[in-house]
């Protein structure tokens, strides 16, 4: 199992090397000028050099790329003897709106998308695998086709209808919560869950469609396999046989988007759900440094989306090793 995980850590280095250099070069080497961008319209031409020697943009592409990733690893200067800004490691850069640290602005929104990734995602796997399997072994009855009806409409609507639709019923028309927002745990727990509540179930209502139909296809496709039929002729609970030998070999797939999907939603996918519900994420950041035409920003949120879904693909294949020993053995 050691070896196993240190083939999927060198592996999923190589990706992120991978991803890091197509990324940079996208940004920063083809025809556009960024020092243009963090100067400003009204930009003299010495100004503008200035600018270009602070960020290392009158360097070569190949000397940028080694010292954009020397500054991951042991971080960089910017700037020049009279006006200097340490970024430590791992360094994504200096934005060229608040001159700060990306890392710095990635850090401070990070909390509201973990909160609402991981909130949402357990919401939704859980209700996702037990309606899925209810439908399963229900096959044709009518929890099956409320089930199938459920998922259903959950494909059909968009977040943005949903969340608008919650909002008004539940905070303006009835008024049950109070405005959606985040509140960081830490200040008050009780503000923290009551901000999340249509966020979550934004996205559980969503998600929750692809989980209960993705779970019920594969609970039926095991459900006709052969040793599911040994099992019930041997007497065993109709438990035991659902959940121990039918919803284990039927949760790969499921173990796969799950992995995926919250890879995703804490790395800052969310974007449509935290604008709606005024949830400042790094979805929300990533687009309003693309209005701003921020590239370091861009590139922070890029790279540090991509590193959560890698990891969460790591964390996936270990757990195929812990459910399926064949992972492990091949």
């Amino acid at each position: 199992m050691f070896r196993y995980l240190i083939r999927r850590l060198l592996a999923a280095a190589v990706i992120m090397l991978v991803i890091t250099t197509i990324t940079f070069f996208i940004f920063f080497a083809l025809p556009s000028n960024p020092a243009l961008l963090a100067c400003g319209k009204t930009c003299s031409p010495s100004r503008l050099a200035e600018i270009k020697h602070s960020l290392g943009l009158d360097q070569s592409y190949l000397t940028q790329y080694w010292e954009f990733l020397k500054g991951l690893v042991v971080g960089r200067d910017y700037g020049d003897q009279s006006v200097r800004i340490h970024c430590g490691a791992p360094c994504l850069g200096i934005s060229f709106q608040t001159d700060t640290p990306v890392l710095t602005t990635l850090l401070q929104d990070f909390p509201a998308d973990l909160s609402l990734g991981l909130g949402a995602a357990v919401a939704f796997l859980i209700l996702g695998v037990g309606l899925g399997t209810v439908a399963a072994v229900r096959r044709g009855r009518a929890a099956d086709k409320a089930a199938v009806g459920l998922a259903l409409f959950g494909v059909s609507v968009q977040i943005y209808f949903i969340g608008l639709l919650l909002l008004y019923l539940f905070v303006d028309k009835f008024q049950i919560l109070p405005t959606s927002g985040y509140t960081p745990f830490t200040e008050d727990p009780a503000g923290w869950f009551q901000g999340l509540i249509l966020p979550w179930s934004t996205l559980v209502i969503v998600y929750l469609a692809m989980y209960t139909r993705l779970t019920r296809s594969s609970m039926l496709e095991v459900f006709s396999e052969d040793y599911m039929r040994t099992a019930r002729a041997k007497g065993l609970p109709a438990a035991t046989v659902v959940l121990k030998h039918g919803l284990r070999a039927a949760i790969t797939p499921i173990i796969t988007i799950f992995g995926m999907d919250v890879g995703s939603l804490i790395g800052g996918s969310a974007v449509i759900t935290e604008s709606v519900f005024g949830i400042n994420g790094i979805g929300k950041l990533a687009v309003d440094s693309v209005q701003n035409s921020d590239l370091p920003v861009i590139l922070g949120t890029t790279l540090f989306a991509a590193t959560f879904v890698v990891l969460a693909n790591v964390v996936v294949d270990l757990v195929y090793g812990l459910v399926d020993p064949r992972v492990r053995l091949a």
